[in-house]
């Protein structure tokens, strides 16, 4: 289908140049930027890490992550985790 759109020189520039280094005309490359923006999205990222999980009774004592100042004191004593349990 042939059609007509407005587009910004620049962006046009800029995938005139981008369709020719991929040896495609411009067409093409718009037509695969459409065919990208139209695909549904999911709301879960491609590729997700897993967190590490570490097991225990929960916070340490003294620790409130509520009190950003207490919890920058405890993590500043240099102390061990084993020896604030």
């Amino acid at each position: 289908m042939r059609i007509t759109i407005r587009i910004d020189e620049d962006l046009y520039l800029q995938a005139k140049a981008a369709a020719s280094r991929e040896g495609h005309a411009v067409s093409q490359l718009i037509e695969d930027a459409v065919r990208t923006a139209l695909q549904p999205r999911s709301d879960v990222p491609g590729n997700v890490e897993d967190l590490p999980v570490f097991g225990g009774s929960g916070l340490l004592p003294g620790v409130d992550l509520d009190d950003r100042r207490s919890l920058l004191d405890v993590m500043g004593q240099g102390v061990s985790v084993g020896a604030l349990r």
